[in-house]
């Protein structure tokens, strides 16, 4: 399957209840590359890359986190960068 790359940001209770922490593991239990930051306006921003089902998957994944709450999510498709890892900045 061809990778795509999705910029995320999620809305909501999402900073200070481990929402990076668990987007890290689950990005790397998929098999996705890329980041998780905070924002300064209360959200948390990712750029993810793997099979569009596999970050559908963790999009779903957190959007089920059970010490936050997701109120909304923006994302678009942007250039895929090749990365091997995902991290927490």
């Amino acid at each position: 399957m061809d990778k795509i790359r999705r910029h995320i940001v999620f809305y909501g209770y999402v900073q200070g209840v481990g929402f990076r922490w668990k987007a890290r593991h689950t990005a790397e239990r998929f098999g996705i590359s890329g980041w998780v930051r905070n924002m300064d306006d209360g959200s948390v921003e990712m750029e993810a890359e793997g099979t569009r089902r596999d970050i559908e998957a963790l999009t779903e994944a957190l959007e089920d986190h059970s010490w936050g709450s997701v109120e909304r999510i923006e994302s678009e498709d942007i250039p895929v960068h090749g990365d091997y890892s995902f991290e927490v900045r």
